[in-house]
């Protein structure tokens, strides 16, 4: 079979200590690459908090991991999913070539530093003669 290029994001419980969570990312990636896929890049987040409840929790813990491997590790890998009790949520989409595109600009964009901006100092105009005389009169 052909092999593609997949992105599977998963929101871990917050509550685990940064220990168990690095074990179970490590779990995660030693499940794709048993099963023959190839980890091309792990993004983790962090703790961000959620705008809803998931699970009766309010903080997640978010990591993406973007892999090539053949469509028949999907269905493994979401049943990993389900079964650990720490994911929350996970979601796992095939990547188009523009999104891989995209995703290679996007981290061009990150790595090069924001460039200097210009200060140019601000000057308030005064006031003409003719518009202190225009309120002077409607104060009056």
């Amino acid at each position: 079979m052909s092999k593609r290029v997949y992105e599977s994001a998963i929101l871990i419980n917050a509550a685990l200590d940064d220990e168990a969570i690095k074990t179970l990312i490590e779990r995660v990636k030693e499940t794709i690459t048993t099963n023959g896929g190839e980890i091309l890049e792990v993004e983790d987040w962090g703790r961000k908090r959620l705008a809803y409840q998931v699970k009766k929790s309010k903080i997640g813990y978010y990591s993406i991991f973007r892999f090539n491997s053949s469509p028949d590790l999907i269905p493994k890998l979401e049943r990993y999913y389900q079964l650990e009790e720490a994911i929350l949520r996970y979601i796992t989409i095939t990547l188009s070539k523009e999104a891989l595109e995209q995703i290679e600009i996007d981290k061009t964009y990150q790595s090069q530093p924001a460039e200097e901006v210009e200060r140019v100092p601000v000057t308030i105009p005064e006031p003409d003669e003719d518009e202190e005389e225009k309120t002077k009169e409607k104060e009056v």
